[in-house]
């Protein structure tokens, strides 16, 4: 083995000789090898520092921050933790923004305190008992929304605007359906809670609710009269939300909760309007007051119809009309007479433009050709009265 170390450390010097290579040589390369790895360990600290600042800038900024479920629930909408439902927050309120709100149709809420006036009276006629009617609320969601939150078993009406061809819904609640009945039936008058069963509505129930409903809508038709002309008309009564589908799921609609109490009972009313059922009145319900005309300035009328009084306008006295073929307007030449129907002591009609003012008599007055008219200008006194 020593001989193998020695041979070896022979051949090793032989190697280094045949290259020009010495020991002293071998040990200045091992100073530069050396300073050149501790030039690289340093860039190497300075790259990692630079790298773990930009990390700890990044996870600051949020940028890589990964969300946690309360966070993505509160982005889209659907924050459990809010006890108040009503108020949307994130991509649901950026969708719920597209609903017209009821706050933006003053009209509507003057409308619905006539039809609750009308209808207390009307239940107290149907009830024979004290029936007071409030409202309790109005506010907008999407058709979808109201169907799913509709508790089973229930009765809806549907009904028909005539005049707006559209449709709507009446939702008697269970409390005020069996407190009608109670009434009606001669039940005892007693403040406990009527106990809702889940069971369907007989016949009988049916029927008293299909008449309320009717009651319903002859108040509220008798209420939008002031406004428009409307007359909602029963169409049908469903148990099953599913089968009132009167527009499609993602529509906006009004929706009013009417409260009624009855000796300390009663219930819901729910009347549903689909946006497209109030469109064709829309003008009407954005006004802030019964008899309100957007764009008019009593100020500009009175203005403008003085300046229209003051406006040049030409009048024709024509003395006869006569249909004449092309052909013979075609030959027509210098000196060739047109004979005419009219008589020197026929009236001859006044024209202003294309509409006949007056009926007046050729005459003369001076050296001037004149006319005297014959009757009052009828037309044109009621459009300036209209103007003045």
């Amino acid at each position: 083995m020593a001989e193998e170390q020695v041979e070896a450390g022979g051949d090793e010097m032989a190697n280094a000789a045949d290259w020009g290579l010495d020991d002293s040589a071998t040990e200045g390369d091992k100073d530069v090898a050396a300073e050149w790895e501790a030039m690289l360990a340093d860039d190497g600290a300075e790259q990692g520092d630079a790298a773990s600042a930009t990390n700890a800038s990044n996870n600051d900024g949020g940028e890589d921050r990964v969300l946690n479920q309360d966070e993505i629930d509160l982005l889209l909408g659907f924050d459990s933790s809010d006890d108040n439902e009503e108020d949307n927050v994130g991509i649901r309120a950026i969708l719920d923004k597209s609903m017209m709100a009821y706050e933006k149709l003053p009209m509507l809420e003057i409308v619905f305190d006539r039809m609750v006036r009308m209808l207390s009276s009307s239940l107290r006629n149907f009830t024979s008992d004290n029936v007071d009617v409030s409202i309790d609320s109005m506010t907008s969601l999407r058709f979808e929304d109201y169907l799913n939150s509709v508790p089973l078993p229930a009765l809806l009406g549907v009904f028909r605007a005539v005049e707006w061809e559209n449709f709507g819904i009446v939702c008697v609640d269970s409390s005020q359906i069996y407190s009608t009945v109670d009434i009606l039936l001669g039940g005892r008058r007693s403040t406990r809670p009527i106990r809702v069963d889940g069971r369907p509505y007989t016949t009988i129930e049916q029927d008293i609710v299909k008449r309320m409903v009717e009651i319903i809508l002859a108040d509220m038709s008798s209420a939008f009269d002031p406004l428009s002309p409307v007359s909602f008309q029963f169409d049908r009564l469903e148990t099953n939300p599913r089968f009132a589908g009167i527009a499609r799921p993602n529509s906006a609609a009004l929706l009013v909760r009417l409260r009624v109490d009855m000796d300390e009972r009663g219930g819901m009313i729910e009347l549903l309007f689909p946006h497209n059922t109030l469109e064709p009145i829309r003008d009407l319900l954005l006004q802030m007051f019964m008899g309100e005309k957007f764009g008019q300035d009593s100020v500009w009328e009175r203005h403008f119809g003085k300046e229209v009084l003051q406006t040049f306008v030409k009048v024709d006295a024509v003395l006869e009309e006569r249909t004449l073929t092309l052909k013979e307007i075609i030959d027509l030449e210098v000196g060739k007479t047109i004979m005419l129907d009219a008589k020197p002591d026929d009236p001859i009609a006044l024209k202003c433009g294309n509409v006949q003012v007056s009926s007046c008599k050729l005459g003369r007055v001076g050296d001037r050709i004149a006319v005297s008219l014959l009757e009052e200008v009828k037309q044109m006194k009621a459009v300036t009265d209209k103007l003045v």
